[in-house]
């Protein structure tokens, strides 16, 4: 039997160069130029139409895998974005229940992702496994959160050399395996179909009707594993605690409102809300919603409350993996998962009176391509018409923000109403040039107004002045003037000079004109004069100094 295949084989490859040479004979006499190299037919023509068919000069390639597999494994993931684009497969399944496990093993370990999704059968799973299995132009269903067919590879590949999938659907399993090792040494895109059995032991059953278990081993890449730097254990397990933060903030919305539970090493997340919805101080704005390139934008802003409204356990929960001042801003999500977050996305620095600020900006996955959403989904670059409506929201939110950081001035939750006249100072001018006032309409300070003479009122209002503008928030920047020029001086400043040496001198703080000039150059309200000014203005007043 044995000896019949062998002739077989061999006159069916006698058959298949016979039929290469006709091709090529008549190839040559329609075209008249022909290339064979080893199976390959190379037609060479730059345009020609023979009996209804366009031949152009195109020559189909294959890369080679070894150099593209190392790129596809630097794209920039780190653990938690990769861990995150691992669990966006089994949500796209339609999991309720999702089970992450880190083991670690000395040399090596593994991260085992088992959900009770739909699973996949053979033909499916084939194609979850190539690289690139889908066309990022497409449509999307509703919700589904992948869109270049190259998370699960390209994410388990930044992790380890190995990545094993078991799945099962309608009660049937099917399995494939890609090891780089083997990529690497055959330099070819070979994938397994069957795991190795080591491997499959550690893989956990899949229970019920459909699901899907992934094994990621050959950790060189989170762990060091197979190389002289392998991480202690210690080291292994804090890595997974940042991972269990950042699963549960960038999934929040997802476990609280699409009732999905998460795992991780047995502990179940708890969904980390960064907008402190249910605090009753936070202010929470009216959800508007924007027209963009034909793509519906949800854009929603909250201001948290100022930390005395907090407790201390609250306080440092809020703050986040980060802290206060580098959570502020947009957080842009992409079918109720995170995609980006704490930046103003260049159209304002952070500063700590903003910190209270954070928008939510809820995209469709059909506005990927409109807002450049990468392959890792962890970065955006939204358009610009969209910048111009999202900066206007931004700077009323941000100057609540300053209101509530500076005066305490807490809307409730059910009006959003402040009470400003209760604040001892106010905020004045723009995000560019902003400078803090006295409240002189405080009602504290009208009483006593009311129960003091002139000249008390007079030294209370001089001295109240040289507070306001004595106010560290109000001299970060000192001028640098010109000391030998006599400078232009408005009638207004000028009395104010005189003003205030009068009273200094009636109060006998002062005994002549250098000592004058000596206190006059020290306060901040008369920084920009210089002393030959000063002088000069003195001099006119013609002051006493009796």
């Amino acid at each position: 039997m044995k000896k019949w295949i062998t002739i077989f084989m061999k006159d069916i490859g006698l058959l298949c160069r016979i039929m290469q040479y006709i091709i090529v004979v008549l190839a040559y006499s329609f075209f008249k130029q022909v290339v064979v190299i080893g199976s390959c037919l190379f037609i060479s023509h730059k345009y020609f139409s023979k009996m209804g068919v366009l031949i152009m000069n195109i020559v189909v390639t294959q890369p080679s895998a070894t150099p593209v597999i190392q790129a596809l494994r630097s794209l920039g993931y780190n653990a938690g974005t990769a861990i995150a684009d691992l669990v966006d497969n089994s949500v796209d399944a339609g999991a309720t229940k999702i089970t992450l496990e880190f083991k670690y093993l000395g040399n090596d370990g593994t991260i085992i992702i088992a959900d009770n999704g739909s699973g996949m059968d053979e033909d499916m799973l084939q194609i979850a496994m190539n690289i690139g299995s889908k066309d990022p132009r497409a449509n999307r269903q509703p919700r589904e959160l992948g869109r270049f067919g190259m998370g699960l590879k390209t994410a388990s590949f930044s992790l380890g050399k190995r990545l094993s999938v078991l799945t099962k659907h309608k009660g049937a399993y099917a399995q494939r395996c890609w090891d780089l090792d083997h990529v690497s040494q055959c330099n070819e895109w070979q994938l397994f179909m069957k795991i190795p059995e080591e491997v499959r032991e550690l893989m956990n059953k899949i229970e019920g009707d459909s699901g899907t278990v992934i094994c990621i081993d050959k950790l060189d890449r989170f762990m060091g594993a197979g190389t002289a730097n392998t991480i202690h254990e210690r080291s292994f397990f804090t890595k997974v605690r940042r991972i269990h933060n950042h699963l549960e903030f960038v999934f929040h919305s997802i476990i609280e409102y699409d009732k999905v539970q998460i795992i991780l090493n047995e502990n179940v997340l708890d969904p980390w809300d960064p907008f402190m919805i249910k605090h009753p101080s936070t202010v929470e704005g009216e959800t508007q919603v924007l027209n963009i390139n034909g793509n519906r934008i949800k854009v929603k802003y909250y201001v948290l409350p100022h930390a005395s409204f907090l407790n201390e356990q609250e306080y440092k929960r809020a703050g986040g993996n980060r802290g206060w001042r580098d959570h502020q801003g947009f957080y842009i999500y992409r079918e109720n998962r995170l995609l980006y977050y704490g930046d103003w996305l260049g159209m304002f620095q952070k500063d700590a009176s903003c910190q209270l600020a954070r928008i939510r900006v809820d995209l469709p996955n059909m506005a990927d391509n409109d807002w450049q959403v990468d392959i890792k989904k962890s970065a955006v670059i939204p358009p610009d018409n969209a910048k111009i409506r999202l900066e206007s929201i931004a700077k009323f939110v941000r100057k609540i923000s300053r209101d509530i950081f500076y005066f305490r001035t807490q809307g409730s939750h059910s009006n959003q109403t402040f009470k400003g006249s209760l604040n001892t100072w106010e905020l004045s001018g723009s995000d560019e040039g902003q400078q803090f006032i006295l409240n002189r309409n405080h009602p504290i300070l009208l009483e006593i107004q009311k129960k003091i003479d002139d000249e008390t009122a007079r030294l209370l209002n001089m001295y109240l002045k040289f507070v306001q503008l004595g106010s560290p928030s109000n001299i970060i920047d000192s001028p640098k003037v010109a000391e030998e020029v006599i400078q232009m001086v408005t009638d207004a400043r000028k009395e104010l000079v005189v003003q205030f040496s009068s009273t200094l001198t009636k109060l006998q703080v002062v005994e002549n004109q250098q000592q004058l000039l000596d206190a006059l150059i020290t306060q901040p309200a008369f920084d920009g004069l210089n002393q030959i000014t000063l002088k000069l203005i003195l001099e006119e007043a013609n002051l006493s100094y009796e």
